[in-house]
């Protein structure tokens, strides 16, 4: 084969591999971040309650912990997170850490699974 179709078989596969659409996927956009808890208190011994968690960076599939212990979470969207707590989340009066994780992804650019830093709710 002569350098010049060897140079040109060479430039065609270098330009269809580029071509071909190719590209990383996107990753997780950052850590998630807890802004304001609504409610921010409940009542020792009440009843279940819905929280909404308001922040940023929330997937699709963020689990909404509270006091360690991660709730069936509802996604409303990157900005807004809500969980129904049971009356046996808050029996005991004090302060309770909520955080946020989205959970690690899986493939090629998988992710490791991200918590937020927790912010306080008071049980009264």
């Amino acid at each position: 084969m002569n350098l010049a179709l060897k140079t040109c078989t060479i430039l065609v596969l270098t330009a269809f591999c580029l071509g071909c659409g190719y590209s990383k996927p996107a990753m997780n956009t950052g850590m998630p971040a807890i802004a304001q808890l609504s409610p921010s208190s409940a009542t020792a011994g009440g009843a279940q309650f819905q929280l909404e968690v308001d922040g940023t960076n929330f997937t699709s599939n963020a689990v909404i912990n509270f006091n360690g212990v991660a709730q069936p979470t509802k996604v409303v969207s990157s900005t807004k997170a809500e969980a129904m707590i049971p009356p046996a989340a808050i029996t005991n009066s004090g302060m309770v850490p909520v955080t946020v994780t989205d959970p690690a992804t899986t493939g090629i650019y998988g992710t490791g699974a991200v918590t937020s830093a927790p912010m306080s709710f008071t049980v009264n």
